[in-house]
C-alpha cells in the first residue's frame, strides 16, 4: 500500500462571533489510493436510496425522510477499515481568553488545526489536505495554514506534507463525510435533542463506536478519535 494518505478536513462553527457556545473541527483520512473507491462506494449508496449521484452528504439535511440513507453512511464509514476520522471539540468558545496568550482568533484557528492534524501524521509518510472552501479569505488560511503545519513539524521543504489544497464539498464526497460526524459531534456537544432523525444517527454512532462522543477518547484511536479540548485556566 502507498505511503500517501489525502486528509479531508472541515470546521463547524468556527468563527469567533457566531453566536454558537461549541466548536468542531475535524478530518478524514485514507490512503490516496483508495478515494476513487470509496467515491464509487459512497455514490453507489445513494444511488440505491433513490438520490442522485451528487447529492451532498451534509448534517443538515439528515430527516425523517432520509434516515436510513444517514444510518447506511455511518455503518459505510465504521465498516471501511481505510476510512479513519479525528476531532477536536471544543465545548465553549466563551472560555477563550485570546489576550492572556498574546494571540487572536485567526492564530488560535491555526493552532487548533496542528491539534487536529499533529495526530494523525507519520514522519514516514506523505499528506494531501483538502479543506471545504468557507470564505473569501479561504485561499489566504489555507497558505496560512500549510505554512504553519510545515514549520511546526520542520518539514521546510514540504516533502510530509505534500499539499493543503481548498475543495468544493459539494464535489468531494469525504469531505461529505467530515462535515457530517463533526455536525453529529457539535449537535451532541451542544446537548440539542430537537431532531428525532439526527438523535437516531448520534445513538448509531455511539453504538458502533462504543464511544460517548462527549468525552476524550485514547489518543491512538484509529476510527473515531476525539479530542475535548479545554482552554487552560490562568
Amino acid at each position: 500500500m502507498s505511503n500517501i494518505y489525502n486528509i479531508y478536513c472541515d470546521e463547524s462553527c468556527h468563527l469567533e462571533h457566531d453566536h454558537q457556545k461549541a466548536m468542531v473541527i475535524g478530518a478524514t483520512w485514507c490512503p490516496s489510493e483508495e478515494v476513487k473507491k470509496i467515491f464509487a462506494d459512497l455514490r453507489a449508496i445513494k444511488i440505491r436510496h433513490g438520490l442522485a449521484k451528487n447529492f451532498e452528504i451534509k448534517w443538515v439535511k439528515i430527516s425523517p425522510s432520509k434516515i436510513d440513507f444517514y444510518l447506511e453512511i455511518a455503518d459505510y464509514f465504521f465498516d471501511a477499515e481505510e476510512l479513519h476520522f479525528r476531532a477536536v471539540v471544543i465545548p465553549d468558545k466563551g472560555k477563550l481568553n485570546h489576550a492572556a496568550f498574546s494571540q487572536d482568533h485567526d492564530q488560535w484557528y491555526y493552532k487548533m488545526f496542528f491539534v487536529l492534524l499533529k495526530q494523525i501524521f507519520d514522519p514516514h509518510a506523505r499528506y494531501r489536505i483538502y479543506l471545504d472552501i468557507k470564505d473569501t479569505r479561504s485561499q489566504q488560511k489555507v497558505k496560512k495554514l500549510h505554512g504553519v503545519i510545515c514549520n511546526s513539524f520542520y518539514d521546510f521543504d514540504k516533502t510530509i506534507i505534500e499539499r493543503v489544497q481548498q475543495v468544493r464539498s459539494h464535489e468531494v464526497e469525504i469531505v461529505q463525510i467530515t462535515d457530517l460526524l463533526i455536525g453529529a459531534l457539535a449537535y451532541a456537544h451542544r446537548g440539542l435533542n430537537t431532531s428525532q432523525a439526527k438523535m437516531a444517527f448520534i445513538q448509531r454512532l455511539r453504538e458502533r463506536s462504543g464511544r460517548s462522543l462527549l468525552r476524550t477518547t485514547l489518543p491512538k484511536e484509529e476510527k473515531m478519535n476525539i479530542l475535548v479540548w479545554n482552554p487552560q485556566e490562568l
